[in-house]
């Protein structure tokens, strides 16, 4: 009795259903692949997800790197990403090896080493447009994400750290994690910020305690706690620390 076969394209079957196929790099043409696309026209015509595969070289045994490229950027926010300095965090957030983690924490050190602006071209922020205008990116990201901006005593930028990535709660945003950046980088003041995937501006219980907390342990440290945003979208609300 003949049996007749059937082939599955198991490659192109998506477990969840708001994640996008993307493409492997065996399965692009020669010239669009990552590497070969550099090194014909260059870094500038590479996508960040492209330039991201570069630096990670290879994926795992159950992701593909062009796959793993574009799910860190989606969650995590091109900004969030060049940010992030502790690769061991990266690699427990985003379930990749601590291999590829400090590839990427290398990657952004060596840029902001290279590129870094002297103090006096660095990011002022004096009021809640402006700390908006700067962390606006976190407004598209699809994943909630609790994120320090640490200032001098002039309020310029010092130093940017993503604190915690899912579900805001008193628990898991500790002061402790708030603060060490603060203290490492000598910083006067800090703005804590975290998006709304829902879209709403309403703080929330949660937000108004951690909010109390933090400034409570700021007033103690003498690191000032200035503003909290919640950012949704392309808007903002602040909740103001008394």
């Amino acid at each position: 009795m003949e049996t007749a076969y059937k082939a599955r394209l198991r490659d192109f079957i998506v477990d969840d259903p708001g994640r996008d196929y993307v493409l492997r790099v065996r399965d692009m043409a020669d010239d669009d692949r990552p590497r070969e696309k550099m090194v014909k026209s260059g870094a500038g015509a590479l996508s960040s997800r492209e330039l991201l595969a570069v630096v990670l070289n290879t994926g795992t045994k159950r992701e593909e790197v062009m796959a793993m490229s574009a799910r860190i950027l989606k969650d995590y926010g091109e900004n969030g990403l060049a940010s992030q300095v502790d690769p061991q965090k990266l690699a427990q957030d985003y379930r990749i090896p601590v291999t590829k983690a400090c590839q990427i924490a290398a990657c952004f050190e060596l840029g902001r080493r290279f590129f870094k602006k002297s103090k006096n071209g660095a990011a002022a922020i004096r009021n809640s447009r402006q700390a908006f205008s700067y962390l606006k990116g976190m407004g598209s990201l699809p994943k909630e994400q609790f994120r320090g901006v640490y200032l001098d005593s002039h309020y310029r930028v010092i130093r940017d750290e993503i604190i915690s990535i899912g579900s805001l709660t008193a628990g898991i945003v500790h002061p402790r994690e708030v603060f060490k950046p603060a203290i490492d980088s000598l910083a006067a003041a800090v703005i804590v910020a975290h998006n709304h995937p829902s879209g709403s501006l309403a703080a929330t219980a949660s937000d108004i305690e951690i909010t109390r907390q933090l400034s409570e342990a700021g007033r103690i440290m003498g690191i000032e706690v200035i503003d909290h945003l919640i950012i949704a979208g392309n808007r903002y609300s602040s909740i103001l620390v008394k």
